[in-house]
C-alpha cells in the first residue's frame, strides 16, 4: 500500500512540473504563459507555487522576468520569495531597474540578500547608490564584510578593485601540495569558483600561483613553491577595466591575481566578469559614436533621455550652420540652375557614410590598441586610397545618372569630380580626426562624429558648388 502511495505522489510531482510552463520562447524571449502564471502567483500571494516556478532558475533567467514585470510586482516577487530570493539576479537589470527595487526595499532585507553574493556582485550592486544609502545597507552587515565592500568601492570606477572578488585561496609556499588539497576540502567558507591557488609570503605579498591542474597531479609531499608558475600577469587594482580586459584577450587568461601599490593580494578576477566588461566597453563606444550617453538604459524616462541626447543635438546643430554657410556662398550658382540644390546633398551624404565607415573602424582600432605611431601612416595611406577607388567606382555611377537624368553631360562631370574629392577627404579625415583627438587623451567614440561630419560635409558641398560655379560660370 504504502508502494502504491509513494508511486502516486511521484506521478503527481511530476504532474505538477510538467504542467509548469516554459520559461522562454521559441525566439528566446520571456514566455508569456510563464509570465502569466507568476503575475497570478504574486497577484494571489501563492508562495508555494512562486517558489515552484522560480526553483532552479539561472539568475540571467530570473533578471529578464523581473525587468518584464511592473514595478509593485518586482518588489512583490522579491518579498515573497524572502531568503529563497537569489540577489545576483540584480546585477542582470538595468541600472535603473535596480535602483528602482533596491529603493522599495528595507537596508535590512537588502543587507542579508548581499551578504550571499560574491563581493564583485555585491560592489556592483551597491556602486550605483547614492552615499546615504550604500551606508544603510553597509551598517546591517558584520563589520568585516562591510570593511572589505567599503575598500572596494574606495577604488576608482571601472577599475579593476571594482570588478575583483575578494575571495580567494592563498597559501604560504612551505605549504604541501597535499596540504592545500586537504585545506580546500576541509574549509567551507571558499570560493564558489576558482581556478588557481595563489602562494603569498607572510605580508601576503604575491609569489606565484599555481593551477588546479598542476596542484591535484602533483605528488601529495612536493612543496607548492616547487610547482608554482612565477611568469604571472597581475593586474593593478587601480587599472583600467578595459586595460584588464585586453591582458586576458591577449594571454587567454582565465583568472588573474589583483594587487594593491605594495604588491599584496587583495583580489582575483576571472573571465565571467572581463565577459561583462568587454560587453559594457563596446556598448559604451557604441553609444559613443551614436551622441548617445554610456549611462542610458532602456528604462530610462522620457525626460532623462531627453536631456541626456540635447546636448550633442545642440553640437550638431552649430556644425549645420558652418555647412549652411558654405551653400549660402552658392546662392546664385543655385538660382541658375536648380539641379544643383537636387544632387548636392548626395555628394554630402556620400561622403558623411564613407568618413563614418572609416572613423569606425579608426576608433575600433584605437580602443583595441591595433592602431598606434608604429603603423599609423599605412592606415592613413590605406584608408585614402580605399575611399579613392570607391570614389572612382561611385562617381562613374553618378555622373551617368545625372547627366541622363538632366540631360547634361557637363553636370555629370562636376558631380563626379566633387564626388572623388569628398570620398578622398572622407578617407583622410576619418582616420585623421579619431587620431588626433587621441593624442589630445579625448574620447575619439565621443567626439570623432560631429567633427568628421562636418568635414564631409563642408567639403562636399563646397567642392560641388565651387566646381559648378567655376565651371559653367567660365562656360
Amino acid at each position: 500500500m504504502r508502494e502504491d502511495t509513494d508511486a502516486r505522489t511521484g506521478r503527481d510531482d511530476a504532474e505538477r512540473d510538467d504542467a509548469l510552463p516554459a520559461v522562454r520562447d521559441s525566439a528566446g524571449n520571456v514566455a508569456d504563459t510563464f509570465l502569466l502564471a507568476l503575475e497570478s502567483a504574486i497577484a494571489e500571494q501563492d508562495v508555494d507555487r512562486l517558489r515552484t516556478l522560480t526553483a532552479g532558475l539561472h539568475e540571467a533567467d530570473m533578471g529578464d522576468l523581473i525587468e518584464a514585470l511592473d514595478g509593485d510586482s518586482r518588489r512583490d516577487l522579491i518579498a515573497l520569495l524572502g531568503p529563497d530570493f537569489d540577489f545576483t539576479a540584480l546585477t542582470e537589470l538595468d541600472e535603473t531597474i535596480r535602483v528602482q527595487i533596491l529603493h522599495g526595499l528595507s537596508p535590512q532585507i537588502v543587507a542579508q540578500g548581499m551578504r550571499e553574493l560574491d563581493s564583485d556582485d555585491a560592489v556592483y550592486i551597491l556602486e550605483d547608490l547614492a552615499d546615504e544609502d550604500k551606508a544603510a545597507i553597509l551598517e546591517h552587515m558584520p563589520a568585516p564584510e562591510r570593511v572589505a565592500l567599503l575598500r572596494s568601492l574606495d577604488y576608482p570606477e571601472e577599475s579593476a578593485g571594482r570588478r575583483m572578488q575578494t575571495e580567494f585561496i592563498a597559501v604560504p609556499p612551505f605549504w604541501t601540495a597535499g596540504r592545500a588539497i586537504d585545506y580546500m576540502r576541509d574549509t567551507p567558507d571558499l570560493p564558489d569558483t576558482f581556478y588557481e591557488v595563489f602562494v603569498v609570503d607572510p605580508a601576503y605579498r604575491l609569489i606565484g600561483s599555481v593551477s588546479l591542474d598542476k596542484l591535484l597531479r602533483a605528488r601529495r609531499s612536493v612543496l607548492v613553491s616547487a610547482v608554482k608558475a612565477e611568469q604571472l600577469q597581475v593586474v593593478k587594482a587601480t587599472e583600467d577595466q578595459e586595460e584588464v580586459a585586453r591582458m586576458f584577450e591577449h594571454y587567454n587568461l582565465v583568472s588573474a591575481p589583483v594587487v594593491d601599490d605594495a604588491g599584496r593580494l587583495v583580489g582575483v578576477i576571472t573571465i565571467d566578469d572581463v565577459v561583462d566588461v568587454i560587453q559594457e566597453e563596446a556598448d559604451e563606444d557604441l553609444r559613443a559614436l551614436g551622441g548617445v550617453g554610456s549611462d542610458e538604459e532602456l528604462s530610462d524616462t522620457v525626460g532623462y533621455t531627453a536631456r541626456s541626447r540635447l546636448p550633442w543635438l545642440l553640437v550638431n546643430l552649430g556644425t549645420a550652420f558652418l555647412s549652411a554657410s558654405i551653400i549660402a556662398l552658392f546662392e546664385g550658382t543655385i538660382e541658375k540652375m536648380v539641379a544643383l540644390a537636387v544632387l548636392m546633398p548626395i555628394v554630402a551624404s556620400m561622403g558623411g557614410n564613407a568618413g563614418t565607415q572609416t572613423m569606425t573602424v579608426a576608433v575600433r582600432a584605437l580602443a583595441t590598441k591595433d592602431l598606434s605611431t608604429h603603423n599609423a601612416r599605412r592606415v592613413v595611406g590605406r584608408e585614402v586610397l580605399v575611399g579613392l577607388c570607391n570614389g572612382l567606382a561611385l562617381a562613374c555611377l553618378l555622373g551617368t545618372i545625372a547627366a541622363l537624368w538632366f540631360a547634361n553631360l557637363h553636370l555629370g562631370l562636376v558631380i563626379s569630380t566633387a564626388l572623388v574629392v569628398n570620398m578622398l577627404a572622407a578617407g583622410l579625415f576619418g582616420i585623421l580626426i579619431p587620431l588626433v583627438i587621441s593624442k589630445l587623451k579625448l574620447d575619439p567614440a565621443v567626439a570623432s562624429g560631429v567633427f568628421v561630419t562636418t568635414v564631409t560635409d563642408s567639403v562636399g558641398f563646397f567642392a560641388f558648388l565651387g566646381l559648378a560655379t567655376w565651371w559653367f560660370g567660365s562656360a
